[in-house]
């Protein structure tokens, strides 16, 4: 789709009636074969990609371009940028403007300590001023759709009263909001009043961000803050028909929910599409395993797919435990049980 395409299809996704559904960008997650997954079971309405890393030697990374050169979902998507050198970010926004995007999104949410550190992502929260500077510089640069994500604050929520002028001076065309600051990371409730706040203040659309996890939940943010529409990753991974139940749900239509061998079927396809050619078994066994991390919270109360899963090292293990859970006809609403283990991310980067 062409890059003229690409921004008039995404004018029309933000002027319809329907809320927006965005797939977020979680790095080393929703890269290029995790889209295809995705849209085989409805998919978002535009996708984000994982974020582009900038500083003084940054050259855009290959894997990341393919998920725009070879787009499988006919949706729009958006390019995000991480960094804080304002003629690096300048330069890496002209770059991608050469691709068939819809627009350029600036990260300022990353709670990744490895990220923040280097006064990137949610570390730019901390720094108002810079954050001003950046949009400023960046809003001139980018001559198709400019948007942000952010979250509401670095360790406290104060310096949202002072972020808040400042993203509605800069004419972005949409802004996302995580409604967690970034040292609440994903442990907290999430701070919908914060995002109501945005929606009042901001001409532009917002996308409401932070623990959608089913399509009951999806309307009860939308109803909460006015938002737009929703930006949804972990939720996702947990539940790839997500997208799909949030819109028969909001039609006032049933959906059906998927069974153990629906779900067996889509773990197989994770599998078989992110392995890379001449794979080395062990290693695409721990990747399955950040995608189980998400979605293993959904299976059982006890946690024991999840234990299992994690001490599984080949293929045949790894399998074997998923059979056992879920090779059955049994719907399986996928919904979050309160987790029994410690769920820590394994993967690095940002999740949203």
């Amino acid at each position: 789709m062409p890059l003229s395409e690409q921004v008039g299809q995404f004018d029309a996704l933000l002027q319809r009636d329907e809320p927006v559904l965005a797939l977020a960008p979680m790095q080393d997650v929703t890269d290029l074969p995790f889209w295809r997954v995705i849209a085989e079971r409805g998919g978002a309405d535009v996708y984000f990609t994982e974020y582009f890393r900038v500083h003084a030697d940054s050259r855009l990374e290959k894997p990341i371009l393919r998920s725009i050169t070879e787009n499988p979902t006919g949706q729009p998507v958006v390019a995000q940028m991480i960094g804080k050198n304002i003629p690096d970010l300048v330069r890496t926004a002209r770059e991608l403007q050469q691709y068939p995007i819809a627009g350029v999104d600036l990260n300022l949410g990353c709670p990744a300590p490895v990220v923040y550190k280097k006064c990137a992502g949610g570390g730019l929260l901390r720094e108002p001023e810079r954050v001003d500077r950046i949009l400023g510089a960046l809003r001139d640069a980018v001559k198709i759709r400019f948007t942000v994500k952010t979250r509401i604050g670095f360790d406290n929520t104060q310096v949202f009263d002072e972020l808040l002028p400042i993203f509605a001076r800069h004419n972005l065309d949409l802004l996302t909001v995580h409604g967690r600051t970034v040292k609440e990371m994903y442990r907290s409730a999430v701070h919908y009043n914060f995002i109501s706040r945005t929606v009042e203040a901001m001409d532009c659309p917002v996308l409401a961000n932070g623990n959608v996890y089913s399509a009951a939940k999806a309307e009860s943010v939308l109803h909460e803050t006015g938002a737009r529409g929703l930006m949804i990753g972990r939720g996702v991974i947990r539940n790839p028909w997500l997208f799909t139940h949030i819109r028969q749900h909001l039609r006032g239509e049933a959906f059906s929910v998927p069974s153990g061998r629906n779900v067996l079927d889509y773990i197989t396809d994770l599998f078989e599409m992110t392995a890379p050619p001449n794979f080395i078994e062990k290693s695409q066994v721990q990747k399955m395993k950040k995608y189980m991390n998400y979605l293993g919270l959904g299976v059982d109360a006890d946690g024991l797919f999840l234990h299992n899963i994690r001490r599984a090292q080949t293929k045949d293990d790894f399998f074997a435990i998923c059979r056992e859970h879920l090779d059955h006809d049994v719907p399986m609403s996928l919904e979050p049980f309160s987790p029994k283990l410690k769920t820590t991310d394994v993967v690095a980067g940002c999740h949203t």
